[in-house]
C-alpha cells in the first residue's frame, strides 16, 4: 500500500482503512459472533445521522386452526363475502432507520526526518495499528450495547460449582422456552471461564469438550463458552449470552488520508468517522446478562 504523496496534496486511505477494520474486526473482536463476526462499514459516508435503513414488520405469524368445509363459507350464503382459509392477515414492512451513536477519530504526523523508519512502510503499519485501536472501540462499545438491550439479567451468587451449574441450566431452560433458533453462545469473564472448567461435568469420563491442561473450554451445558477480559463487563455483570448474529455492528468512513503537512517535512495521518450497532427488538428477548449478587437489575 502506498503512502507517501509527493506529487499530491491528499491521499485518500478509506477503502483500505475500511477493509482493514473488516478483517481486524472478524479475528480480534471478543463480541464478534453477537454482530455475526461482521462490522459492515462504509467509505466516504456524507449522511451525518442514519446508517442505513431495514425493512421490518411486527405482525405475528398466524395460524389457522383448520381449513373450512361449511357449506356457508365461500359457497352458499357466504358466496363472495367469506372463504374457507379464514381471516386474510396484511403483511406491511416499514422502513426503520438506523441511526449512528457515537463517532472515532485518528490525527498523527509522520516526519521525514524523524520517523527513522521506511517513510511508505510507516504509514502501512499505522494504518494497520489504527484499525485495531478502533476495532477495540468498537468491542467496547459493542459490550455497553449488549448490556445495555438485555431482555432480562440473572444473578450468580457465587462461583461454586452449584450455582454455576443451576446458572446454566436456569439459562438453557430459558432459551428453549422462547423457542430460539441458532447457536447459544455466552461470554464470560475469567472467573466464571475458570468456574465452568473446573466444574465436576467437565470430565473426560462425561466425553467433556474441556481440557483442563490448556485451560480450555468449548461447550458447557449446549452453550459455545468464550472468555472475555473483565473491562469488556459493566460493573456487576459476569456473563453475557444470546444466540450468535442477533445484531449488527456499523461505521461509517467520513475520511483516512494522508494530507502534505505545512508546519513540518511529513504528512497528517487523519481519519474520522462514526459508528453504532442495532438490534430489532424481537430479537432482544435472546438476550441475557449475568450479574453478581450486589449488582442491581
Amino acid at each position: 500500500m502506498a503512502g507517501e504523496n509527493n506529487n499530491q496534496a491528499v491521499r485518500s486511505y478509506q477503502k483500505q482503512f475500511m477493509s482493514l477494520l473488516q478483517a481486524v474486526f472478524a479475528k480480534q473482536a471478543y463480541f464478534g459472533e453477537f454482530f455475526g463476526n461482521n462490522l459492515q462499514a462504509l467509505d466516504g459516508v456524507t449522511n451525518n445521522e442514519t446508517a442505513f435503513s431495514v425493512k421490518t414488520n411486527d405482525i405475528p405469524v398466524v395460524v389457522g386452526s383448520k381449513y373450512s368445509k361449511d357449506k356457508d363459507i365461500a359457497f352458499g350464503k357466504g358466496t363472495s363475502n367469506s372463504n374457507r382459509f379464514g381471516e386474510r392477515t396484511e403483511v406491511i414492512y416499514s422502513d426503520t432507520d438506523v441511526k449512528y451513536s457515537w463517532e472515532w477519530v485518528f490525527h498523527e504526523g509522520i516526519d521525514r526526518h524523524t520517523v527513522n523508519a521506511d517513510f511508505n512502510g510507516a504509514i502501512a503499519d499505522r494504518t494497520d495499528l489504527q484499525a485495531q485501536a478502533k476495532v477495540q472501540m468498537f468491542d467496547n462499545h459493542g459490550g455497553k450495547f449488549i448490556s445495555s438491550i438485555a431482555n432480562e439479567a440473572l444473578e450468580l451468587k457465587d462461583f461454586t460449582a452449584d450455582s454455576v451449574l443451576a446458572l446454566f441450566n436456569s439459562l438453557a431452560s430459558k432459551y428453549v422456552n422462547m423457542e430460539a433458533v441458532g447457536q447459544k453462545m455466552a461470554w464470560v469473564k475469567p472467573e466464571l471461564y475458570n468456574a465452568i472448567v473446573d466444574h465436576p461435568l467437565t470430565t473426560k469420563s462425561k466425553d467433556s469438550s474441556a481440557d483442563i491442561d490448556n485451560n480450555g473450554i468449548l461447550n458447557f451445558k449446549g452453550f459455545r463458552i468464550k472468555e472475555v477480559p473483565e473491562d469488556k463487563f459493566q460493573d456487576g455483570e459476569i456473563a453475557y449470552t444470546s444466540i450468535t448474529g442477533v445484531g449488527r455492528q456499523f461505521t461509517g468512513i467520513n475520511t483516512a488520508r494522508t494530507i502534505e503537512a505545512q508546519d513540518f517535512d511529513g504528512v497528517a495521518f487523519q481519519g474520522a468517522g462514526k459508528a453504532g450497532e442495532f438490534i430489532l427488538p424481537a430479537n432482544k428477548k435472546a438476550v441475557i446478562k449475568v450479574i453478581t449478587g450486589t449488582a442491581s437489575k
